[in-house]
Parts: structure tokens; C-alpha cells; sequence
């Protein structure tokens, strides 16, 4: 668990790690009848933690909680804007003092109604130091953090004073500072309600949690799948158009695709890199291929003192220039992939914030590639090994890649290797236990289109995704600025400058911008990814 850290305009915290699975079901793709009670089977990976809200920082564990919870606001299927949903209205004068007030008519699927003391509750467990939630950063500017989850030394509160219930339908949010898009924030997952039943049988409601969204988890068995029902009282408008959703844990998301040309499975999120050149024969308009927040990058374990030393800026530098991305991206991804000139996507556009940060140091070029390396000091140990996780992603084709540029580039075959890892879930925990001695995979979904998402949950010192551990002063510094800024072209510029910042360290390398893939079977229709690569399992429809 880290300690207090910042994160003004973040919402989910996810490094992107897309989706495989493993056994088919039946012929018909194990939903059984078709329409309104019809069953959609999804490929699908167990996610790294049990499925609390402020725990969750993953995209797998993330799907689930945007099926069985509905928070005060929630992001656009299409645009990606926040809208309000649980949220009758979020008022402020002052841009630090908020007052919330719900919609009625909203329950959890146990028949409890969700209140205002349902989100604060829920709000105060999340940022308490002792409840050890992976998220609990998210709740950092609201006045009374630092007493909940103390940099160092014990708790001396257990509540939020910045947290107030005025009565059923209203609660008041007070800040330690000036935040005039909060309400932004606030369809993130870490912001959901929660029901009583979560305090008084933690461990039942985890076994089987218990959510305000259009499905209820039926049952789920690590390692084989997670069956999702439809939740006919949902009060909500984006009621589900399907009987439920089976999640079909896989190993392989070759396997995964196999069963969905075979007719075994209805939606694969993620088309294996091996089958790209295939997909568009093998499934003609249901195959989905659409631009996506998400960016690629190699991480640095800068807690790792062979990685952290002066000068080794220039290091990184030139490995960043031995990666041939437009050969990769054409070659392995079939253009499903677009070579990075900065460290967030081309979605946001220029106004917000994408520009061409990277410059030279993303640009192709094996002499200065080399010349940087030996500047820096040469790679510790003399071979570097990139981790990745062999069970989802088709990771180990372009980590293979990635090294041979490298390698080229440097006239040295021992240069680089790739260093698989079995699962998503032992990755994940390597990784946020700071136990990988290499470069690693990283990425990042946005959770909506601000520059912001893509810089601070991951570079600002002591962020909750930051798992290199990078720290830079001067980026901190710019991105508190950033935060406190109010115009928002202004903010962008000093993001941007930030940016720059990175740039300079090199403190992770940008590979490529990722699109949404997915293909589906023909037992279903109405598919389609949202803006930020995941599905919208609520609105598809069994034929």
C-alpha cells in the first residue's frame, strides 16, 4: 500500500492488460435460448484482487464492477463524457465545496435502497489506511485524508471530516483544494456505494458481491469463469438487452479466438496479434477494430538502484530509439497499432493535449540508439529481461520483437530477452511488489479524455499506478500547478510541460497507441467497444 498521493482529474487506475480465456462452452455458445433471456459467453481473466471497488485497479476485475455497480456518474459507451446516473445533481460555489444529491428510486439488488450514507460509508472505507485498498488515493483531496491514511504512523481518524450526510438524499464533499472537475471523477469505480451487507459478512459479500447495477454475480469459480444475471429490478436507464453475461476465464487467447470461429464463444475482446491477418476473412463485419485511449509503454524498476543511477537517462533514451515501432506495429499488429510521439493518445486530439512530446527520442535510429546507450552507461549486467505476462495479450510476439530491434540496433544478441511470466495475476503481483530486476510491460486505459489520466496516476511521485516508483521533483511540481488551474487550455499546456519532463528522464518508454479489437460470434449483435477498449455488455443482444 502506498501513502497518501494526488490525483486531481484521475478516475480508474488500470494498467491495461487485455483480456484471453480458456475452455468453450457448448455449440451455441452455452447461452442456451436467444432475445431478451439469452446468455453472451465473453473471454475474460481472473482479476488480481477480490472485487471490492477501491481495491480494483485492474481491467479485469474493472469490466465486472461496471456490470454489477452504478456510481453518481458514469462515463459515455460512446464519448467517453461523464454523465450522471445515481447523481440527481453535483452543485458547488466554489469549486471545494460540493453538495451531492441522488435520484430516487435507486436500490441494491438485495432490496436495499441506495443512500447518501451508502456512498459516504463506502468513501470512508475506501481512503482508510487499515482496509489496505488499492485505491484509496482516489479520496486524497477530500479534507481529513491525511488523518485517515497518514503518510506514516497510525490513523488518528477513521472517517473523512470532509464527508458530511445531510439526510437520505444528500451529502457534502468538502476538498483541500480547489478542484473544478471532481464531478469528473466521480464514475470511477472506487466512487461506487456500497450496501450494509458489506460490512456486516465481508467475507460472504466477496465470495458473491452485491452491487446497484443491471447484473448480479451468480457464481463465479477462479480459473473457469464468472456467471453474471441479468438484474430485472435495475431502476437504471441502460438496462441489460441480454439473459446475462458467462466470463470465460482463458490461457490463451488463441484458444479463446478458436472457439469463437467455432461457434463455442460470442465476444473475444482482444483478437490475438497471430490472428489479425486472419480476422477480417474469418468474421467479415463482426470483427471490431476502432480507435482506443490506450497506450503501450516499458516501464523502469527505478527502485531497483542498477536502474537508477546519474546519466542513465541517456540509457533509456537510446533504447526508446533501437525500437523500430512503424516495422512492429505493421508487421506484428497489422496496423492495429499506431507508433507513440508521446505518453497519452491521439483520442484526447490537440486541445487536449496530445502533441508530439517524444520527438527524436521515438524516432528509429540505430546509430544514436547506440551512441546513447554506451553515454548511459551501458545495460546493467549487460542483458536486460522484459517481463510480461504469457496468458493474455499476445505480449510475447512483440516483447520478441521489441528485443531483435534492440538487439540490432546495438550489434549485440544478448542485449535484450523477454522474460515471460505465467499469469496476469502472478505478473500483476511482481510487479506492484516491486520484485522485477528489468523493464516491464505497462500501459494504460483511459478512464476519460483528459491529459491528466494519462500522466499523473503513473509518473507523480508515489502515484498508485506508479510502479517503477519514477520521481521527479520538477514533474510533480507542474503537474500540482496543472491540477490547480482552472483554465482548462492553461492546464493542458502545464501537463504538457510535465510531459516534457518525463521526456527528458526518459522515465517510461512509449511504444505504440492501441485500438479496440474484438470479434463476435454471429448468435449476437448490437457489439461494440466504448471509447476505452471494453465492451458494452448491457446493450448486446442475442438473436
Amino acid at each position: 500500500m502506498r501513502g497518501a498521493t494526488h490525483a486531481k482529474w484521475a478516475a480508474l487506475a488500470t494498467a491495461v492488460a487485455l483480456a484471453a480465456t480458456a475452455c468453450g462452452g457448448g455449440g451455441d455458445g452455452g447461452g442456451g435460448g436467444g432475445g431478451a433471456s439469452g446468455v453472451v459467453t465473453s473471454s475474460w481473466g481472473d482479476p488480481q484482487n477480490p472485487l471490492e471497488p477501491a481495491n480494483t485497479n485492474e481491467v479485469q476485475g474493472g469490466k465486472v464492477l461496471d456490470m454489477i455497480f452504478r456510481g453518481l456518474k458514469r462515463y459515455n459507451p460512446k464519448t467517453g463524457a461523464a454523465e450522471n446516473m445515481v447523481a440527481d445533481k453535483i452543485t458547488t460555489t466554489d469549486s471545494a465545496n460540493f453538495t451531492v444529491t441522488l435520484k430516487d428510486g435507486w436500490t441494491f439488488s438485495n432490496g436495499e435502497k441506495v443512500t447518501a450514507k451508502s456512498f459516504v460509508d463506502a468513501w470512508n472505507y475506501g481512503a482508510g489506511l487499515k482496509n489496505n485498498q488499492k485505491n484509496a488515493y482516489f479520496f486524497s483531496y477530500i479534507e481529513g485524508y491525511d488523518k485517515v491514511h497518514p503518510d506514516k504512523g497510525s490513523p488518528t481518524a477513521t472517517t473523512l471530516s470532509g464527508l458530511k450526510v445531510v439526510d437520505d438524499k444528500t451529502f457534502t464533499v468538502k476538498l483541500t483544494q480547489k478542484f473544478s472537475t471532481f464531478p469528473d471523477t466521480l464514475g470511477y469505480a472506487a466512487y461506487s456505494p456500497l450496501p450494509q451487507a458489506f460490512y456486516d459478512d465481508h467475507s460472504g459479500w466477496l465470495a458473491k458481491p452485491i452491487g446497484n447495477g443491471p447484473y448480479t454475480v451468480d457464481s463465479y469459480s477462479r480459473g473457469s469463469q464468472m456467471v453474471l444475471k441479468k438484474w430485472d429490478g435495475y431502476p437504471g436507464p441502460d438496462k441489460a438487452q441480454n439473459g446475462g453475461i458467462t466470463l470465460k476465464v482463458y490461457t490463451d487467447n488463441n484458444t479463446a479466438y478458436t472457439d469463437l470461429t467455432a461457434g463455442n464463444l460470442d465476444l473475444v475482446d482482444d483478437i490475438p496479434a497471430s490472428q489479425l491477418k486472419n480476422v477480417s476473412a474469418d468474421l467479415g463485419d463482426r470483427y471490431i477494430n476502432t480507435p482506443a485511449g490506450i497506450i503501450q509503454t516499458l516501464a523502469f524498476p527505478f527502485y531497483d538502484p542498477a536502474w537508477n543511477k546519474p546519466n542513465q537517462n541517456k540509457l533509456r533514451q537510446g533504447l526508446s530509439m533501437a525500437i523500430d515501432r512503424k516495422q512492429i506495429t505493421e508487421t506484428i499488429f497489422n496496423k492495429t497499432r499506431t507508433p507513440a510521439q508521446d505518453w497519452t493518445s491521439p483520442v484526447l486530439g490537440e486541445k487536449g493535449g496530445f502533441k508530439d512530446v517524444c520527438g527524436d527520442f521515438c524516432v528509429y535510429n540505430p546509430t544514436e540508439a547506440k551512441k546513447l546507450v554506451a553515454e548511459g552507461g551501458g545495460i546493467p549486467g549487460g542483458t536486460m529481461k522484459i517481463s510480461y505476462n504469457a496468458d493474455t495479450g499476445s505480449h510475447k510476439e512483440w516483447v520478441d520483437a521489441v528485443c531483435n530491434s534492440i538487439n540490432r540496433s546495438l550489434g549485440n544478441n544478448k542485449a535484450c530477452v523477454g522474460n515471460p511470466i505465467g499469469t496476469f495475476a502472478d505478473f500483476r503481483n511482481q510487479v506492484t511488489q516491486s520484485k522485477l530486476n528489468g523493464p516491464f510491460r505497462a500501459g494504460w486505459q483511459m478512464d476519460y479524455p483528459l491529459i491528466q489520466n494519462f500522466l499523473q496516476p503513473l509518473y507523480y511521485t508515489g502515484a498508485s499506478s506508479n510502479d517503477g516508483k519514477y520521481s521527479n521533483p520538477q514533474f510533480d511540481k507542474l503537474v500540482n500547478q496543472a491540477n490547480a488551474e482552472t483554465d482548462i487550455a492553461k492546464a493542458v499546456g502545464l501537463f504538457q510541460q510535465a510531459e516534457g519532463v518525463l521526456r527528458d528522464d526518459m522515465g517510461a518508454i512509449p511504444l505504440w497507441y492501441q485500438n479496440g479489437s474484438a470479434g463476435y460470434s454471429d448468435r449476437v449483435e448490437n457489439v461494440a467497444l466504448n471509447p476505452f477498449s471494453v465492451p458494452v455488455y448491457n446493450e448486446i443482444k442475442v438473436k
